[in-house]
Order: C-alpha cells, then structure tokens, then sequence
C-alpha cells in the first residue's frame, strides 16, 4: 500500500504554525470524507509525525491521481511525496487549482487580514460541501463573501479560478481591494476589463460595486473563457436584494471577532455585536445559496458559542456538518480570540 508525506508549510504567523499540523490533519479528514470516499483515511488516516526535525503528515492509503490533485491543494500543504519503505521521500508532481502568482494572496497586507492559510482551509471545506471531486477540480464555483474587507477570501478564490463576490460596509476597505486589484492585473499584464455601477433596487441605491473580469491568459480571454470578481460596497444584511436567490455554490465569511463591527452602511459605527449581526444575516446570506450549496464561517468563540452559531444556522434551515473531522478545527489567535470553523449546507 502506497504512503504519502505531506510536508506542512511553515506560517508566518507564529501562533498558527503551532496549531497547523493538527487543522489540516482535520482539513485532510474533512475532504476525506466529502470528496475522497474515505479512501485517504481507510488505513488509520493521516498521523502527525517529525522527520528531520520538521513536522509532515504521513498517511497509508491506495489513491488516484484526482485524489492527489485533492489533496494538493491542502491549506498547509508546501510538498507532498511518496514515503518509501527505506524512509526516502520521492517528490511527486500533484498540480495545485492555483492559476496565478502566489503574490495574489500576500503582498497585500494589512492589520486584522485573516491568515491565508486560515482562508484557504475555509474555502476548501465549504467548496468541498457543496461539490464533487469532479466539480471541486474543475468546476467554476461561484464564491460570495459577504463580509469581504480587503479581499483575501476573493483572491483565493480568484486564484483557485473561481468566479468571486464580495460585499463590505467599509468604503475604505473595499476602495483599497480595488485598487490593489486593478494594479496587480496590470503588474501582470493579464487581460482584463472592469467597470464601476451603482446598486440599485426599487429606486434605492445599496452601494457601488466594482466589477472585473479576466483571464489567465490571452486565448481564453478572446474566446470569452473569462472569470468574474466583483466587489459591493454596502450592507451585508441587504445581498439579499443585491443578489437573486441561489446565486452561489458556496457563501464564506471570516466573522468579526468582537464588537468593532457595524452592518450599517456608513462610518464605523460599533452598534452591533457579532451575535446580533450574525443572527440577522445568516438567513439573508442562506437565500443567495443554491441548494446543495454551503455556508462556512470562522468566528471568535469567545464572543459566540460554537453551541450557539450552529442553533443559528439550523434556524436558517441549514444542516451544519458536525462530525468528528469538523469538530478538531478551533485554535486561539491571541488572548482575546479562540476561532472555530462551521460548515453547513442548505439542503438539494
């Protein structure tokens, strides 16, 4: 039986390096389960284990090249090889979605950006919920953050070749994920268009939005192969009225993690908790997902209890995904913040 090592990629953020092994042990087990048919983990599943000083996962299991091409794209995954019996690790080519320069994802930066890693984790989780392997690996999911600040969420999703929404309150945010946007196409000279519109229903205005389209490369745009990244600024409780029913495959949002939050379009206004906000938008942002589509969220525990949100999505009518791989997903950011992950879908 073949066995594989996956080497865990080293994290800038110091304390998330210490918790990266175990979440993308859970990441690995959560695909598992949802894309793989529990082949990764039919032989004991992955184990964490120190080669070298430096920490890999290390799993047995009889897996396809589409299976690989999966896990490939693992939040912390830097290199996967083959362990061999004698110990020696083979490198083995298992492309990733990426479709751009990693630089998409990190020159940008900013205080309070959620950590890539984090994002990337997210976004395959709720991604994998609502797909097949096949539609995961090729497939153009349809991305909404509707909580989106700078982007991070978007340009992973971007990156993934994905099409990618994105709705934020704050002008400022949304005016430099724009612009750094419009200077990274140019950097790279891809081709590309974009147009600013106003947000108009039923003679209100809820916000500007910035539209892009693009594409890798020059034959895929002249044949119309294009993809869609658009940014909103306004409420995050109106995307019901921004956008039609059953728009996206997969809704994901990093929720604010204390009281510096306000839904109100307009300046930063503190006049909502995480609770009260979450409370009232969970449904608006339920309606915009297809059925079979998924829902994930990462928030702070400490304002939130897990026992509390996952009430909130089954009120909406979704069905959270509480077995064990989604259950080992907490980890503390800082004195003030113990962050989770949930995932739920809205029922086919």
């Amino acid at each position: 039986m073949p066995q594989y090592a996956i080497l865990v990629q080293p994290s800038a953020n110091r304390v998330y390096s210490q918790h990266a092994a175990r979440l993308v042990r859970h990441e690995l087990l959560a695909l598992d389960a949802l894309l793989l048919d529990g082949r990764a983990g039919a032989h004991g599943g992955p184990v964490e284990r120190t080669m070298g000083g430096v920490p890999y996962l290390v799993l047995e299991a009889d897996l396809s090249p589409d299976d690989l091409r999966v896990l490939a794209n693992l939040s912390s995954l830097f290199a996967l090889f083959e362990l061999r019996d004698d110990g020696a690790l083979l490198p083995l080519d298992a492309p990733r979605l990426d479709r751009y320069d990693d630089d998409l994802l990190t020159i940008l930066k900013y205080v309070g950006k959620t950590n890539e890693q984090l994002t990337r984790l997210l976004l395959n989780l709720t991604a994998a919920a609502a797909t097949t392997r096949e539609q995961f690996l090729g497939r153009r999911v349809r991305v909404l953050d509707p909580m989106c600040g700078r982007g991070t969420t978007l340009n992973q999703a971007l990156m993934y070749g994905w099409d990618a929404s994105g709705v934020d309150v704050d002008r400022r945010d949304v005016e430099a994920y724009t612009a750094f946007l419009d200077r990274w196409l140019q950097d790279k000279r891809l081709k590309h268009r974009s147009k600013s519109t106003r947000v108009r229903v039923d003679g209100r205005t809820l916000g500007r939005r910035t539209t892009f389209e693009l594409a890798a490369d020059k034959e895929a745009y002249r044949a119309g192969d294009v993809q869609t990244v658009e940014v909103t600024q306004g409420d995050t409780l109106d995307v019901g009225r921004m956008y039609r029913p059953g728009s996206f495959d997969v809704v994901v949002a990093d929720a604010p993690y204390g009281i510096q939050h306000g839904s109100v379009t307009g300046p930063r206004t503190p006049s909502r908790s995480p609770r009260d906000l979450l409370a009232d938008a969970v449904p608006v942002w339920t309606g915009v997902l297809r059925r079979g589509g998924a829902l994930g969220l990462s928030w702070n525990t400490r304002v939130l209890p897990r026992t509390d949100l996952v009430a909130m999505l089954v009120d909406a009518g979704l069905e959270p995904l509480e077995d064990a791989p989604f259950l080992g997903l907490a980890h503390r950011v800082d004195q003030a913040i113990e962050r989770d992950v949930v995932v739920a879908r809205r029922p086919a």
